[in-house]
């Protein structure tokens, strides 16, 4: 059973914004540090954004900067991913994942030992 849950994700056209959002009710995400991976069909999973909860940095994978944003909510135990001027090539189920370490990583998935189900995003005109 997933310990995270996703959610906001759809259809939306090139150019547009979606904010996926991920929550739960069995951890506290303030003391975690959060990522957000994606698998696009017959690809690899991808780490697209993570947020450190040491320190608070934020990292982004080199296909979403400057257009995505991660964020934190934590009276609401909740964050968020902000996409801004997708692309077809974002077109992925976009998965959230936790680690209750310091640091964040986006290219050690395995790192991460809670994760969500999934919410699939589609960027079509």
């Amino acid at each position: 059973q997933s310990q995270l849950v996703e959610s906001g994700g759809g259809l939306v056209q090139p150019g547009g914004s979606l904010r996926l959002s991920c929550t739960t009710s069995v951890l506290t995400l303030d003391y975690y540090s959060i990522a957000w991976f994606r698998r696009a069909p017959g690809k690899e999973r991808e780490g697209v954004s993570c947020s450190a909860y040491g320190d608070g940095s934020t990292y982004y994978g080199d296909s979403v900067k400057g257009r995505f944003t991660i964020s934190r909510d934590n009276a609401k135990n909740t964050v968020y991913l902000q996409m801004d001027n997708v692309k077809p090539e974002d077109t992925a189920v976009y998965y959230c994942a936790a680690a209750y370490r310091l640091r964040c990583y986006l290219d050690e998935d395995l790192y991460y030992v809670s994760w969500g189900q999934g919410t699939q995003v589609t960027v079509s005109s």
